[in-house]
């Protein structure tokens, strides 16, 4: 699917379909009214291929579902799809034109990108989605009012997971942890974190570097095999996690003690060879497969009459439903602000939406999040997932990550932004 796409790729435009490239939306039930433009400028060519052509098709899929049962309030969903390639400078001058074009809303799915535009979309007050991505300090609303994780940030993920194997323990007193990441920024994020749980949990805390972009594992899992951990939690995403996982079998490391941060997929498990890699675990931030009510209706609604934008295969995959999941509070949050504000939907408006989502679900696509001023993570919401040889299935129920050393990090970080850019 992923050599298909590269074909659709002409300039600086990306499209998973034809429909894709410019501005993505439509049926006929949802075209009398002014439309609601958002902007998903994504990564399809450098860093995050890995998940965002599944993450985008997600997307699109489900503002087709919106708009055939008439978009909101009449008004039809746009997406804006265009093609960063992670480069924070091409970020900024699509960003300027999507502004221009009308965009209240933008998704940038790429760390470097969304952290360029931080102060921009705050100056001009249109919402910037993070999910799972972005700075972690940005759940701080009243200091990042436009900016919305929106979901478990790393920080509550690794905090979540150390709750989970401590509740299946009885207690991590005397256990010996080892976090192994890519040496990168995002590698090294939970680190502090665990130093912390582990003084207040008792565990002996160890962390392995291997550098990027983490092909080449062996000398690292030697380490990791001296150390002789109880658990072990790897932390990157792509393709070095599926290494990870088929270094840390071949030196003797039970995957039922393997722990991962949310970007491990059906096909990172499927490399690892037999039954080889059963019982790894990882965190979950939306149900995968397509079972949940909101799949289905896209499969009702948009697949089976042959208007989904991408692969069948992979509708209902982690991160199809992550990218469906994204859309859906966006839209959630556009009816909530234009119930109470009426049209036309503005970047204040929305902004404002998004703070009234209450024990939000999608359905049952993914935890019930709360969105305040104050709290623009939701929670810090998840569960942890186990693979079973052939899929992903829930081994915990969703859970909150402790948010209590989690909220003084960011807070701390984000009193250290507001000085710097005062």
């Amino acid at each position: 699917m992923k050599q298909v796409m590269r074909k659709l790729i002409t300039g600086s435009v990306v499209g998973i379909t034809a429909a894709a490239i410019g501005l993505v939306a439509s049926a006929a039930q949802a075209q009398d009214k002014e439309p609601i433009k958002f902007a998903t400028l994504l990564d399809f060519t450098a860093v995050y291929t890995f998940l965002t052509d599944e993450y985008s098709q997600g997307q699109q899929d489900y503002i087709k579902l919106v708009n055939e049962q008439g978009g909101i309030d009449g008004h039809p969903v746009k997406l804006i799809v265009r093609d960063h390639g992670s480069e924070p400078e091409k970020g900024i001058a699509l960003y300027k034109r999507a502004l221009d074009k009308g965009a209240i809303l933008f998704d940038f799915l790429s760390t470097p990108v969304s952290r360029a535009l931080v102060s921009r979309v705050m100056a001009d007050e249109v919402p910037m989605l993070t999910m799972l991505h972005g700075r972690g300090d940005s759940i701080v609303g009243n200091v990042f009012p436009y900016v919305f994780p929106a979901a478990a940030t790393y920080q509550s993920q690794a905090a979540l997971l150390i709750q989970y194997i401590d509740e299946q323990e009885g207690g991590l007193e005397g256990k010996k942890v080892a976090q192994v990441h890519i040496d990168s920024p995002f590698g090294r994020e939970p680190i502090p974190l665990l130093e912390t749980l582990a003084e207040r949990k008792g565990y002996e805390l160890e962390t392995f570097a291997y550098a990027s972009p983490g092909n080449e594992q062996s000398s690292t899992w030697t380490k990791v095999r001296r150390f002789q951990p109880d658990y072990v939690i790897i932390w990157s995403a792509g393709p070095s996690q599926a290494v990870s996982v088929r270094q840390a079998v071949r030196n003797g490391i039970s995957p039922d003690t393997i722990h991962s941060v949310v970007w491990l997929d059906s096909s990172d498990m499927e490399s690892v060879e037999g039954d080889a890699g059963i019982g790894v675990k990882r965190f979950t931030a939306v149900n995968p497969g397509t079972e949940p009510e909101l799949v289905q209706q896209i499969i009702d609604q948009v697949i089976e009459p042959g208007n989904g934008t991408g692969d069948r295969d992979t509708v209902g995959s982690s991160y199809y439903n992550i990218g469906v999941a994204s859309m859906a509070m966006s839209v959630q949050a556009a009816r909530l602000a234009m119930d109470e504000f009426g049209a036309p939907l503005t970047g204040e408006h929305l902004q404002q939406g998004f703070e009234m989502l209450e024990d939000f679900d999608a359905e049952g696509l993914m935890p019930p999040i709360t969105i305040t001023a104050d709290d623009h993570q939701g929670g810090g919401w998840g569960r942890v997932s186990e693979w079973d040889g052939d899929k992903w299935v829930p081994v915990s129920d969703w859970m909150q990550a402790p948010q209590d050393i989690v909220r003084k990090r960011a807070e701390e970080s984000a009193a250290k932004y507001e000085q710097e850019t005062q």
